[in-house]
């Protein structure tokens, strides 16, 4: 898949209202849930325990924290599009988040965006983006969400 190349505002402004892109898949492990509990001291069962999932919870496995597949927001967004001429992007925040379903341990997810909303604000580009977390085989998104983003293009 190659990436869509944006080099400023007018670029952008073109995709209002359109998809911009999906990102490849990335498979969420054991390895990436226990480190995410480590880094964020939540250690819950339905995350980090296998054996006690395989008899006690409803999905048979351990899930990702729904904040680890919202982290992989930025790293899948960067598979999409390669701005040029920014000097800085900021993540601004979050108009709307739902988790619809979790991801399963081994699951696959793929980031799908498309713009809401591109302004510029005396020489910053804010943007509202549509984006959503698909799992390789399931007709439910594990999340959707409004992210803002503001770039400094040059």
């Amino acid at each position: 898949m190659s990436k869509l190349v944006i080099n400023g505002f007018d670029e952008f402004a073109s995709f209002l209202g359109k998809e911009i892109g999906v990102s490849d898949y990335h498979q969420i492990t054991q390895e990436q849930i226990n480190k995410f509990a480590e880094a964020t001291i939540d250690h819950q069962w339905i995350h980090t325990d296998p054996e006690r999932c395989k008899t006690e919870s409803q999905y048979g496995t351990t899930i990702a924290h729904g904040y680890l597949t919202l982290s992989l927001l930025p790293y899948l967004w960067e598979q999409i599009v390669e701005f040029k001429n920014v000097k800085m992007m900021v993540n601004y925040g979050i108009e709307s988040l739902k988790f619809n379903q979790p991801v399963k341990v081994n699951q696959k997810v793929r980031l799908r965006c498309s713009l809401s909303s591109i302004k510029d604000l005396r020489g910053i580009t804010k943007t509202e983006m549509k984006a959503m977390l698909e799992v390789e085989g399931e007709r439910k998104t594990a999340f959707e969400a409004t992210v803002v983003f503001l770039y400094h293009f040059n």
